[in-house]
Order: structure tokens, then sequence, then C-alpha cells
């Protein structure tokens, strides 16, 4: 399972915004996607994470 930011509507961003104020927070929400891993070999890996490195944020493959 993958998370993502949640898809939500007004009526729910309005809730938690009362809420986030509140608590003097930020609030996210997120939701599971069921979504597979993509089958990587070494050398794929290597390639993500050295892209990874470059850019400074994580990626995750996916089959679609």
């Amino acid at each position: 399972m993958l998370w993502s930011y949640s898809k939500i509507d007004e009526s729910n961003v309005k809730t938690i915004e009362e809420l986030e104020k509140k608590l003097n927070v930020t609030l996210l929400a997120f939701s599971g996607q069921d979504i597979k891993n993509a089958e990587l070999t070494s050398e794929n890996i290597e390639e993500i994470n050295k892209l990874e490195s470059e850019l400074g944020l994580s990626l995750v493959a996916v089959k679609v």
C-alpha cells in the first residue's frame, strides 16, 4: 500500500481548517492507495538511489 495526500471536498477542508485553528497546528490528510511496488533489479535501485540523492527527494517505483 502506498500513502498519498487525500482528495477531500471543500466541506471537509473547512472542518479540518477549523480544527487546525483550534489546535494551532497544520494537519495533513493521507489516504492509502492500493498500488503495487515495481519489481526492480539492484542496478535499477542504485540508479533510483543516485537520483534521489541528486534531487534531495524520495522516489517510489510502482507498477501501473
